[in-house]
This record gives C-alpha cells, sequence and structure tokens, in this order.
C-alpha cells in the first residue's frame, strides 16, 4: 500500500514527519536510486527501496500485541504435529505474524497474549520479571482454611517448592462437594496450578486463566480477541 515518503520515513523511526520533510527538500532521500525532491511522492514500503543520507532505510514491522480469550481445546503452538487446532487458528483475521506469548495448556482456557515483539515476549516470559498471572481453579471437595493458607506459603510439586502465591475461596457447595479458588502466581511451571492443587488432594475439574499482569478477558468471549492499547502493554512490562 502506497503512503507519502515523509510519512513512510517518519513510520520507520528515523526522522519526525516535519524532519523527513526537510530532508526529502535537501535531496537526502532516494527512492529506487533516484534522487527525490517533492513531497508529494508516494512509496510502497514493501516494493520500494528507499535511503537516506545513502543509507537504506529498513522497514520496521508494526509491532502487534493481542489479548486471546482462548477456549478449552486448542494447543499453545504456531504448528501442531498432530494436527490438532492450535491459537493460530483463532488469531487468522490479524493481518501480522504473531507468535504465542508463553503457554497455556490443551485443556486451560482464558487469557493469552500473542505478540511479534521480541524483546516484549523476551520480558513477559522471562521468570525474573515476575509477571503475575489469575486463575480461577473448580475443584473437587471443599477447600479448607488451612489448605489455603499451604498454597499461600508455598506446596511441594515433583521437588519443588512454589513460590508464595495469593488465595481466596470464592465459592464452597458442600451439596456437589466442589470448590472455586482464585489462585495469583508470579511463576510459571508446567501445569503449575493443577499440580498446587494435587499437592492438597484436591482434583481440578476447570482452570481458566482470567488475568495476565491485572489484565483480563472478562469482556472478551471466548475464542476472540482483541489489541492491548499502549498502556497494557506498560502495564505488563512494569
Amino acid at each position: 500500500m502506497e503512503e507519502r515518503l515523509q510519512k513512510w520515513i517518519a513510520n520507520q523511526g528515523i526522522l519526525s514527519r516535519r524532519k523527513a520533510e526537510e530532508a526529502i527538500l535537501q535531496g537526502k532521500v532516494t527512492v529506487n536510486g533516484k534522487l527525490v525532491t517533492e513531497l508529494g511522492t508516494k512509496v510502497d514500503g514493501a516494493k520500494d527501496i528507499v535511503t537516506y543520507e545513502g543509507k537504506v532505510i529498513q522497514k520496521q514491522e508494526q509491532k502487534v500485541y493481542i489479548l486471546l480469550n482462548k477456549p478449552i481445546g486448542y494447543v499453545t503452538t504456531v504448528q501442531d504435529q498432530f494436527k490438532r487446532d492450535t491459537v493460530m487458528d483463532l488469531v487468522k483475521d490479524c493481518r501480522c505474524k504473531v507468535v504465542p506469548v508463553g503457554r497455556l495448556d490443551m485443556y486451560t482456557s482464558g487469557a493469552l497474549i500473542l505478540s511479534n515483539d521480541g524483546d516484549f515476549i523476551y520480558e513477559v516470559t522471562h521468570p525474573k520479571h515476575e509477571i503475575t498471572k489469575t486463575y480461577t481453579v473448580t475443584v473437587k471437595g471443599i477447600v479448607t482454611q488451612e489448605e489455603k493458607e499451604k498454597l499461600e506459603k508455598g506446596v511441594e510439586i515433583e521437588n519443588y517448592v512454589t513460590r508464595p502465591a495469593l488465595v481466596k475461596i470464592l465459592k464452597t457447595d458442600t451439596e456437589k462437594n466442589i470448590s472455586r479458588i482464585e489462585i495469583t502466581i508470579h511463576e510459571g511451571k508446567n501445569r503449575q496450578v493443577r499440580k498446587m492443587c494435587e499437592a492438597i488432594e484436591k482434583k481440578v475439574l476447570a482452570l481458566h486463566r482470567s488475568k495476565i499482569a491485572g489484565i483480563g478477558v472478562k469482556d472478551i468471549p471466548l475464542g476472540k480477541w482483541r489489541y492491548l492499547s499502549r498502556e497494557e502493554v506498560e502495564k505488563i512490562r512494569k
């Protein structure tokens, strides 16, 4: 798609639009080897080669950040060797190439971020950044106050003691013998929340990640997604 040369240059982060206009008028810009001095010139960033002061301006891919409310039954991977449905099938209408940021197992629903920003992906997935993740869990049995405190202090799972977590008992139903709890963790061990519940002898019946860094998917229908705002991206990074 064509756009005005000065706007395209500005979008690549090289110069402001005003400075780009000045550079064009001063004869510092070429398009496909030809000197351009008119502000009305248009370029197609996908095809045309633009230089500034003799150096080729590399096209910057637009940074995209997506928040998906993943349904159960989708694998968190770009391509699955067993031909199962993946989360990529749910974001086909996004024009940019994105990848999942972290993982969410096939039988867990909820918040999943996808992006094409490598630095952001590193920040969010590296343990040292301690991004909070909140889960709503339905378990078989009645969770007691003592068991809640155990989860909060840390439980042993596969020779590893989980770090302190925030746990709330949302609902208990003695007739159905089930409990619904909310667990917020700073870690991301494989199937960690399920294993934490197993550590207090509670079988998980349903697991949903409701929030990442306090940003929730309550208003996003299952299987749908939206773009994260700049403020939300910064909140996650902090």
